[in-house]
């Protein structure tokens, strides 16, 4: 149930049709009894840098996941960022921190060895051509 005290984790992207995120991060919300909510927004890349710092101005928007085509942009939105950001400049995920400052994470690389992983991949002493992987690549 979302409620004044609901934690608002903004999802932004455009278009939204393909967004899987709320479809994982809610329903483990609500079985861990946490109190949040993942929230697909529809953001155009024209709007998106007058938009994302408007919706951080939010008192009850703690976060947000970001996806195409706005993962290399938000790079310059921030006030900080991780290694991982610096290293891809891109950004999938923001932080607003308690003196209102953003941080970005990216975790699209991460992702994809822990899967590698389950699958039973080894990595050591392997090559790899990844095509195809987006902004996270």
């Amino acid at each position: 149930m979302i409620s004044g005290t609901t934690t608002v984790i903004a999802h932004l992207g455009y278009p939204t049709e393909a967004f899987k995120a709320p479809l994982i991060y809610n329903p483990y919300f609500e079985q861990a009894g946490i109190d949040a909510v993942v929230m697909p927004m529809g953001v155009r890349a024209e709007d998106y840098e007058a938009v994302l710092p408007a919706l951080f101005r939010l008192t009850n928007l703690n976060g947000a996941l970001v996806t195409m085509p706005h993962k290399v942009t938000t790079v310059r939105l921030l006030d900080a960022f991780t290694p991982a950001v610096e290293i891809a400049g891109a950004c999938n995920a923001v932080l607003k921190r308690a003196d209102g400052t953003l941080l970005g994470d990216l975790f699209d690389g991460e992702g994809f060895v822990r899967g590698l992983r389950r699958k039973g991949f080894r990595f050591g002493g392997a090559r790899a051509l990844v095509v195809g992987s987006g902004g996270g690549g």
